[in-house]
Protein backbone atom coordinates (compact mmCIF):
# COMPACT_ATOMS: atom_id res chain seq x y z
CA UNK A 1 0.00 0.00 0.00
CA UNK A 2 1.27 3.59 -0.91
CA UNK A 3 2.68 5.39 1.27
CA UNK A 4 3.98 4.36 5.10
CA UNK A 5 3.55 5.25 8.81
CA UNK A 6 6.31 6.47 10.85
CA UNK A 7 5.99 5.22 13.96
CA UNK A 8 4.42 2.10 15.42
CA UNK A 9 3.91 1.88 18.77
CA UNK A 10 4.66 -1.70 20.24
CA UNK A 11 2.08 -3.44 21.86
CA UNK A 12 0.98 -7.47 23.01
CA UNK A 13 -1.36 -8.92 21.05
CA UNK A 14 -4.38 -11.65 22.05
CA UNK A 15 -3.15 -14.75 20.35
CA UNK A 16 -6.23 -16.42 20.87
CA UNK A 17 -8.72 -13.67 19.15
CA UNK A 18 -10.42 -14.50 16.76
CA UNK A 19 -11.97 -11.03 15.79
CA UNK A 20 -10.08 -7.22 16.09
CA UNK A 21 -12.04 -4.81 15.86
CA UNK A 22 -10.07 -1.48 14.50
CA UNK A 23 -11.64 1.68 15.46
CA UNK A 24 -9.55 4.55 13.39
CA UNK A 25 -9.26 7.88 15.48
CA UNK A 26 -7.88 11.83 15.09
CA UNK A 27 -8.71 13.98 17.96
CA UNK A 28 -11.29 11.81 18.99
CA UNK A 29 -10.72 12.36 22.94
CA UNK A 30 -14.11 13.29 23.82
CA UNK A 31 -15.80 10.42 22.18
CA UNK A 32 -13.06 7.93 22.26
CA UNK A 33 -14.34 6.16 25.95
CA UNK A 34 -17.80 6.04 25.17
CA UNK A 35 -17.44 4.18 21.95
CA UNK A 36 -15.00 1.91 23.38
CA UNK A 37 -16.89 1.18 26.51
CA UNK A 38 -19.91 0.16 24.70
CA UNK A 39 -18.25 -1.60 21.75
CA UNK A 40 -16.43 -3.64 24.53
CA UNK A 41 -19.93 -4.59 26.67
CA UNK A 42 -21.60 -5.29 23.30
CA UNK A 43 -18.97 -7.60 22.72
CA UNK A 44 -18.77 -9.05 26.03
CA UNK A 45 -22.42 -9.30 26.00
CA UNK A 46 -22.97 -10.91 22.71
CA UNK A 47 -20.00 -12.22 20.58
CA UNK A 48 -19.71 -15.96 21.27
CA UNK A 49 -15.80 -15.61 20.49
CA UNK A 50 -12.42 -13.91 22.12
CA UNK A 51 -12.20 -10.89 20.76
CA UNK A 52 -9.77 -7.52 20.28
CA UNK A 53 -10.33 -4.12 19.94
CA UNK A 54 -7.63 -2.01 18.44
CA UNK A 55 -7.37 1.76 19.03
CA UNK A 56 -5.02 3.21 15.27
CA UNK A 57 -4.88 6.62 16.68
CA UNK A 58 -3.99 8.56 13.35
CA UNK A 59 -1.35 11.28 14.72
CA UNK A 60 -4.13 13.21 16.93
CA UNK A 61 -2.98 16.35 18.25
CA UNK A 62 -5.06 16.42 21.69
CA UNK A 63 -5.44 13.69 24.53
CA UNK A 64 -6.77 10.74 22.05
CA UNK A 65 -3.42 9.21 22.77
CA UNK A 66 -3.83 9.13 25.97
CA UNK A 67 -7.18 8.31 26.37
CA UNK A 68 -6.67 5.20 24.48
CA UNK A 69 -3.96 4.00 26.37
CA UNK A 70 -5.84 4.40 29.61
CA UNK A 71 -8.87 2.48 28.25
CA UNK A 72 -6.43 -0.11 27.11
CA UNK A 73 -5.43 -0.50 30.95
CA UNK A 74 -8.57 -0.40 32.10
CA UNK A 75 -10.23 -3.08 29.78
CA UNK A 76 -9.27 -6.24 28.95
CA UNK A 77 -8.91 -7.22 24.95
CA UNK A 78 -8.02 -3.98 24.25
CA UNK A 79 -5.09 -2.77 22.59
CA UNK A 80 -3.90 0.84 20.88
CA UNK A 81 -1.60 1.44 17.76
CA UNK A 82 -0.23 4.84 16.99
CA UNK A 83 1.02 6.22 14.06
CA UNK A 84 2.47 9.63 13.26
CA UNK A 85 1.00 10.22 9.87
CA UNK A 86 -2.73 10.74 9.18
CA UNK A 87 -4.84 8.93 6.79
CA UNK A 88 -7.67 5.98 7.79
CA UNK A 89 -6.85 3.84 4.96
CA UNK A 90 -3.13 4.03 6.35
CA UNK A 91 -4.57 3.48 9.74
CA UNK A 92 -6.65 0.44 8.67
CA UNK A 93 -3.56 -1.16 6.92
CA UNK A 94 -1.15 -0.86 9.80
CA UNK A 95 -3.31 -2.15 12.39
CA UNK A 96 -4.97 -5.04 10.06
CA UNK A 97 -1.58 -6.02 9.01
CA UNK A 98 0.17 -6.01 12.73
CA UNK A 99 -3.22 -8.43 13.99
CA UNK A 100 -2.66 -11.86 14.72
CA UNK A 101 -6.93 -12.68 14.23
CA UNK A 102 -7.86 -14.97 11.48
CA UNK A 103 -10.89 -12.12 11.24
CA UNK A 104 -10.54 -8.10 10.84
CA UNK A 105 -12.86 -5.60 11.06
CA UNK A 106 -13.40 -1.92 11.43
CA UNK A 107 -15.93 0.62 12.40
CA UNK A 108 -16.13 4.05 13.00
CA UNK A 109 -15.85 5.81 16.39
CA UNK A 110 -19.11 7.28 16.56
CA UNK A 111 -20.65 4.25 16.14
CA UNK A 112 -23.66 5.43 13.60
CA UNK A 113 -24.20 1.55 12.97
CA UNK A 114 -26.28 -0.22 15.45
CA UNK A 115 -23.43 -2.98 16.80
CA UNK A 116 -26.31 -6.07 16.58
CA UNK A 117 -25.43 -5.93 12.95
CA UNK A 118 -22.02 -6.32 13.72
CA UNK A 119 -22.49 -10.70 14.59
CA UNK A 120 -24.14 -10.80 10.73
CA UNK A 121 -21.21 -8.76 9.53
CA UNK A 122 -18.53 -11.08 10.36
CA UNK A 123 -20.35 -15.01 10.85
CA UNK A 124 -19.83 -15.36 7.24
CA UNK A 125 -15.80 -15.05 7.27
CA UNK A 126 -15.57 -17.16 10.49
CA UNK A 127 -17.17 -19.91 8.96
CA UNK A 128 -15.52 -19.12 5.66
CA UNK A 129 -18.49 -18.78 3.59
CA UNK A 130 -17.14 -15.47 2.71
CA UNK A 131 -14.32 -13.31 2.45
CA UNK A 132 -15.00 -10.04 3.07
CA UNK A 133 -18.08 -8.18 4.62
CA UNK A 134 -19.57 -5.08 4.40
CA UNK A 135 -22.52 -3.11 5.80
CA UNK A 136 -24.77 -1.47 3.19
CA UNK A 137 -27.16 1.38 4.44
CA UNK A 138 -28.98 1.19 0.77
CA UNK A 139 -30.64 -2.29 1.04
CA UNK A 140 -34.72 -2.15 1.08
CA UNK A 141 -34.56 -3.47 4.83
CA UNK A 142 -31.69 -0.70 5.94
CA UNK A 143 -33.27 1.72 8.51
CA UNK A 144 -31.33 5.24 8.02
CA UNK A 145 -31.25 8.25 10.01
CA UNK A 146 -29.36 11.21 7.70
CA UNK A 147 -30.02 14.11 5.93
CA UNK A 148 -31.18 14.44 2.23
CA UNK A 149 -27.79 15.73 1.16
CA UNK A 150 -25.38 12.72 2.28
CA UNK A 151 -28.60 10.59 1.02
CA UNK A 152 -27.78 11.90 -2.31
CA UNK A 153 -24.26 12.23 -2.16
CA UNK A 154 -23.92 8.34 -1.14
CA UNK A 155 -26.13 7.00 -3.73
CA UNK A 156 -24.58 8.87 -6.56
CA UNK A 157 -20.92 7.83 -5.47
CA UNK A 158 -22.26 4.22 -5.64
CA UNK A 159 -23.99 4.62 -9.10
CA UNK A 160 -20.59 6.20 -10.14
CA UNK A 161 -18.85 3.14 -8.81
CA UNK A 162 -21.16 1.23 -10.60
CA UNK A 163 -20.94 2.48 -14.06
CA UNK A 164 -17.12 3.46 -14.07
CA UNK A 165 -15.95 0.34 -12.30
CA UNK A 166 -18.43 -1.89 -12.88
CA UNK A 167 -19.03 -2.30 -9.07
CA UNK A 168 -21.10 -5.01 -7.80
CA UNK A 169 -21.45 -4.18 -3.85
CA UNK A 170 -23.95 -1.42 -2.92
CA UNK A 171 -22.49 0.46 -0.51
CA UNK A 172 -18.62 1.13 -0.25
CA UNK A 173 -18.34 4.47 2.23
CA UNK A 174 -20.36 2.60 5.04
CA UNK A 175 -17.71 2.73 7.96
CA UNK A 176 -18.57 -0.81 9.03
CA UNK A 177 -16.66 -3.75 7.01
CA UNK A 178 -14.77 -6.88 8.01
CA UNK A 179 -12.46 -9.56 5.51
CA UNK A 180 -10.30 -12.85 6.31
CA UNK A 181 -6.91 -12.23 7.62
CA UNK A 182 -5.36 -14.28 5.16
CA UNK A 183 -7.78 -12.46 2.39
CA UNK A 184 -6.52 -9.35 4.03
CA UNK A 185 -2.37 -10.18 3.70
CA UNK A 186 -2.63 -10.50 -0.16
CA UNK A 187 -4.74 -7.47 -1.10
CA UNK A 188 -3.31 -4.86 1.24
CA UNK A 189 -0.12 -5.01 -0.85
CA UNK A 190 -1.77 -3.37 -3.73
CA UNK A 191 -4.25 -1.08 -2.03
CA UNK A 192 -2.50 2.56 -3.08
CA UNK A 193 -5.01 4.71 -1.39
CA UNK A 194 -4.34 5.82 2.71
CA UNK A 195 -7.35 7.79 2.73
CA UNK A 196 -11.61 7.34 2.52
CA UNK A 197 -11.07 6.08 -0.99
CA UNK A 198 -9.18 2.89 0.75
CA UNK A 199 -12.57 1.09 1.26
CA UNK A 200 -13.78 1.77 -2.58
CA UNK A 201 -10.02 0.42 -3.49
CA UNK A 202 -10.10 -2.96 -1.56
CA UNK A 203 -13.48 -3.77 -2.42
CA UNK A 204 -13.46 -3.24 -5.76
CA UNK A 205 -10.13 -5.27 -5.87
CA UNK A 206 -11.91 -7.69 -4.12
CA UNK A 207 -14.87 -8.23 -6.42
CA UNK A 208 -12.03 -7.93 -9.38
CA UNK A 209 -10.15 -11.34 -7.53
CA UNK A 210 -13.51 -13.06 -7.26
CA UNK A 211 -14.02 -13.35 -3.79
CA UNK A 212 -17.18 -13.24 -2.37
CA UNK A 213 -17.87 -9.91 -0.38
CA UNK A 214 -21.17 -10.64 2.41
CA UNK A 215 -23.33 -7.63 2.93
CA UNK A 216 -25.54 -6.66 5.64
CA UNK A 217 -28.04 -4.37 5.89
CA UNK A 218 -27.62 -1.76 8.90
CA UNK A 219 -29.29 0.24 10.60
CA UNK A 220 -27.28 3.96 10.83
CA UNK A 221 -28.15 6.72 12.61
CA UNK A 222 -26.07 9.95 10.79
CA UNK A 223 -23.62 11.48 13.31
CA UNK A 224 -24.51 15.46 13.08
CA UNK A 225 -20.64 15.89 14.82
CA UNK A 226 -19.09 14.33 11.99
CA UNK A 227 -15.78 16.45 10.70
CA UNK A 228 -16.07 14.55 7.61
CA UNK A 229 -15.04 17.53 4.46
CA UNK A 230 -17.60 15.95 1.96
CA UNK A 231 -16.77 17.78 -1.14
CA UNK A 232 -12.32 17.22 -0.61
CA UNK A 233 -13.47 13.69 0.26
CA UNK A 234 -15.85 13.62 -3.02
CA UNK A 235 -12.82 14.92 -5.22
CA UNK A 236 -10.20 12.37 -3.54
CA UNK A 237 -12.69 10.14 -4.51
CA UNK A 238 -12.88 10.90 -8.02
CA UNK A 239 -9.22 10.45 -8.44
CA UNK A 240 -8.95 7.45 -7.00
CA UNK A 241 -11.53 5.83 -8.94
CA UNK A 242 -9.49 7.32 -12.33
CA UNK A 243 -6.23 6.08 -10.94
CA UNK A 244 -7.51 2.77 -10.16
CA UNK A 245 -9.55 2.67 -13.50
CA UNK A 246 -6.46 3.56 -15.28
CA UNK A 247 -4.64 0.48 -13.27
CA UNK A 248 -7.55 -2.29 -13.98
CA UNK A 249 -7.88 -1.19 -17.83
CA UNK A 250 -3.90 -1.29 -18.73
CA UNK A 251 -3.58 -4.39 -16.65
CA UNK A 252 -1.03 -3.24 -14.22
CA UNK A 253 -2.33 -5.20 -11.25
CA UNK A 254 -1.71 -8.95 -10.80
CA UNK A 255 -5.27 -9.48 -10.37
CA UNK A 256 -5.18 -13.00 -12.36
CA UNK A 257 -2.24 -14.74 -10.63
CA UNK A 258 -4.51 -13.15 -7.50
CA UNK A 259 -7.48 -14.85 -8.85
CA UNK A 260 -6.28 -17.85 -8.87
CA UNK A 261 -4.98 -18.14 -5.74
CA UNK A 262 -7.80 -16.61 -3.63
CA UNK A 263 -10.63 -16.35 -6.13
CA UNK A 264 -13.67 -18.69 -5.79
CA UNK A 265 -13.68 -21.61 -8.95
CA UNK A 266 -16.88 -20.15 -11.28
CA UNK A 267 -19.88 -22.36 -11.68
CA UNK A 268 -19.68 -24.30 -14.82
CA UNK A 269 -22.15 -25.53 -17.61
CA UNK A 270 -21.30 -28.98 -16.37
CA UNK A 271 -22.49 -28.38 -13.03
CA UNK A 272 -25.53 -26.90 -13.84
CA UNK A 273 -28.85 -28.62 -14.23
CA UNK A 274 -30.25 -28.71 -17.88
CA UNK A 275 -32.48 -25.69 -18.68
CA UNK A 276 -30.87 -23.47 -16.38
CA UNK A 277 -29.64 -20.16 -17.34
CA UNK A 278 -25.87 -19.63 -17.96
CA UNK A 279 -24.07 -18.40 -14.51
CA UNK A 280 -23.53 -14.66 -15.06
CA UNK A 281 -26.05 -14.11 -18.10
CA UNK A 282 -28.83 -11.71 -16.66
CA UNK A 283 -26.00 -9.64 -15.58
CA UNK A 284 -24.27 -9.39 -18.78
CA UNK A 285 -27.83 -8.67 -20.68
CA UNK A 286 -28.31 -6.03 -17.99
CA UNK A 287 -24.97 -4.42 -18.98
CA UNK A 288 -24.87 -5.52 -22.28
CA UNK A 289 -28.19 -3.45 -23.03
CA UNK A 290 -27.20 -0.24 -21.07
CA UNK A 291 -24.33 0.22 -23.40
CA UNK A 292 -26.56 -1.02 -26.19
CA UNK A 293 -28.91 2.68 -25.32
CA UNK A 294 -25.78 4.16 -25.14
CA UNK A 295 -24.39 3.32 -28.20
CA UNK A 296 -27.72 3.24 -29.59
CA UNK A 297 -28.42 7.07 -28.91
CA UNK A 298 -24.86 8.05 -30.27
CA UNK A 299 -25.71 6.40 -33.51
CA UNK A 300 -28.40 7.99 -34.01
CA UNK A 301 -27.09 11.77 -32.88
CA UNK A 302 -24.34 10.79 -35.13
CA UNK A 303 -26.87 9.56 -38.09
CA UNK A 304 -28.83 13.34 -37.80
CA UNK A 305 -25.48 15.35 -37.91
CA UNK A 306 -24.26 13.68 -40.69
CA UNK A 307 -27.33 12.95 -42.62
CA UNK A 308 -27.37 15.97 -44.38
CA UNK A 309 -23.42 16.78 -45.47
CA UNK A 310 -23.27 12.77 -46.71
CA UNK A 311 -26.36 11.20 -47.50
CA UNK A 312 -28.19 8.37 -45.89
CA UNK A 313 -26.02 5.56 -46.77
CA UNK A 314 -22.79 7.25 -45.88
CA UNK A 315 -23.98 8.82 -42.46
CA UNK A 316 -25.05 5.23 -41.55
CA UNK A 317 -21.30 3.85 -42.04
CA UNK A 318 -19.75 6.80 -40.52
CA UNK A 319 -22.09 6.42 -37.62
CA UNK A 320 -22.13 2.36 -37.19
CA UNK A 321 -18.75 2.22 -37.42
CA UNK A 322 -17.39 5.05 -34.96
CA UNK A 323 -19.89 3.36 -31.78
CA UNK A 324 -19.03 0.01 -33.23
CA UNK A 325 -15.35 0.47 -31.80
CA UNK A 326 -16.59 2.24 -28.67
CA UNK A 327 -19.21 -0.45 -27.98
CA UNK A 328 -16.88 -3.14 -28.45
CA UNK A 329 -14.33 -1.21 -25.78
CA UNK A 330 -17.12 -0.99 -23.57
CA UNK A 331 -18.54 -4.00 -23.20
CA UNK A 332 -15.02 -6.18 -22.97
CA UNK A 333 -14.81 -3.73 -19.76
CA UNK A 334 -17.99 -3.62 -18.26
CA UNK A 335 -20.10 -6.39 -19.59
CA UNK A 336 -17.65 -9.21 -19.51
CA UNK A 337 -15.06 -7.68 -17.29
CA UNK A 338 -11.97 -7.75 -19.34
CA UNK A 339 -8.85 -5.62 -18.97
CA UNK A 340 -5.31 -5.04 -20.53
CA UNK A 341 -4.71 -5.59 -23.65
CA UNK A 342 -4.83 -9.15 -23.86
CA UNK A 343 -6.69 -10.67 -26.94
CA UNK A 344 -7.82 -7.11 -27.43
CA UNK A 345 -7.10 -7.19 -31.19
CA UNK A 346 -9.11 -10.00 -31.23
CA UNK A 347 -12.04 -8.89 -29.49
CA UNK A 348 -12.32 -5.75 -32.15
CA UNK A 349 -11.91 -7.93 -34.78
CA UNK A 350 -15.10 -9.85 -33.19
CA UNK A 351 -16.76 -6.15 -32.80
CA UNK A 352 -16.01 -5.14 -36.20
CA UNK A 353 -17.46 -8.98 -37.57
CA UNK A 354 -20.08 -7.57 -35.83
CA UNK A 355 -20.05 -4.21 -37.25
CA UNK A 356 -20.15 -5.46 -40.52
CA UNK A 357 -23.14 -7.51 -39.96
CA UNK A 358 -25.32 -4.42 -38.42
CA UNK A 359 -24.09 -2.76 -41.65
CA UNK A 360 -25.54 -5.13 -43.67
CA UNK A 361 -28.59 -5.15 -41.92
CA UNK A 362 -29.10 -1.41 -41.62
CA UNK A 363 -27.51 -0.22 -44.72
CA UNK A 364 -30.69 -3.24 -46.66
CA UNK A 365 -33.25 -2.06 -44.32
CA UNK A 366 -32.54 1.42 -45.81
CA UNK A 367 -32.07 0.59 -49.73
CA UNK A 368 -35.43 -1.76 -49.17
CA UNK A 369 -36.89 1.48 -47.48
CA UNK A 370 -35.79 4.02 -50.35
CA UNK A 371 -37.14 1.61 -53.19
CA UNK A 372 -40.49 1.38 -51.62
CA UNK A 373 -40.49 4.88 -50.50
CA UNK A 374 -38.94 7.66 -52.59
CA UNK A 375 -37.95 10.11 -50.06
CA UNK A 376 -39.52 8.91 -46.92
CA UNK A 377 -40.27 11.27 -43.87
CA UNK A 378 -36.95 11.07 -41.29
CA UNK A 379 -39.24 9.56 -38.47
CA UNK A 380 -39.96 6.37 -40.95
CA UNK A 381 -36.04 6.48 -41.82
CA UNK A 382 -35.05 6.40 -38.10
CA UNK A 383 -37.69 3.54 -36.91
CA UNK A 384 -36.57 1.38 -39.98
CA UNK A 385 -32.61 1.94 -38.41
CA UNK A 386 -33.36 1.32 -34.77
CA UNK A 387 -35.24 -1.88 -35.58
CA UNK A 388 -32.43 -3.34 -37.63
CA UNK A 389 -30.29 -2.17 -34.89
CA UNK A 390 -31.97 -4.02 -32.56
CA UNK A 391 -31.42 -7.19 -34.57
CA UNK A 392 -27.95 -6.53 -35.23
CA UNK A 393 -27.63 -6.02 -31.44
CA UNK A 394 -28.65 -9.37 -30.84
CA UNK A 395 -26.39 -10.65 -33.44
CA UNK A 396 -23.78 -8.70 -31.44
CA UNK A 397 -24.35 -9.76 -28.39
CA UNK A 398 -24.07 -13.43 -29.19
CA UNK A 399 -20.79 -12.60 -31.35
CA UNK A 400 -19.35 -11.33 -28.28
CA UNK A 401 -19.95 -13.43 -25.29
CA UNK A 402 -18.70 -16.25 -27.19
CA UNK A 403 -15.67 -14.85 -28.23
CA UNK A 404 -15.42 -12.64 -24.31
CA UNK A 405 -17.09 -14.63 -22.08
CA UNK A 406 -15.68 -17.89 -22.62
CA UNK A 407 -11.59 -16.95 -23.27
CA UNK A 408 -12.31 -15.13 -20.08
CA UNK A 409 -13.93 -18.22 -18.09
Amino acid sequence: MGGTWAAVQARPTATDAVLDVVIPVYNEETDLGPCVRRLHAHLSAHFPYPFQITVADNASVDDTLKVAQGLAGELPGVEVLHLDAKGRGRALSAAWSASSAPVLAYMDVDLSTDLAALLPLVAPLISGHSDLAIGTRLARTSRVVRGAKREVISRAYNLLLRGALAARFSDAQCGFKAIRADVAAELLPLVRDTGWFFDTELLVLAQRVGLRIHEVPVDWVDDPDSRVDIVATALADLRGMGRLGRALLTGALPLADLRAQLGRAPLTGSSAQPGQVPVGLPRQLVRFAAVGVASTLAYLLLFVATRGMLGAQPANLLALLVTAVANTAANRRLTFGISGRRHAARHHAQGLLAFALGLALTSGALAVLHAVVAVPARPVELAVLVAANLTATVLRFVLLRLGMHHRRT
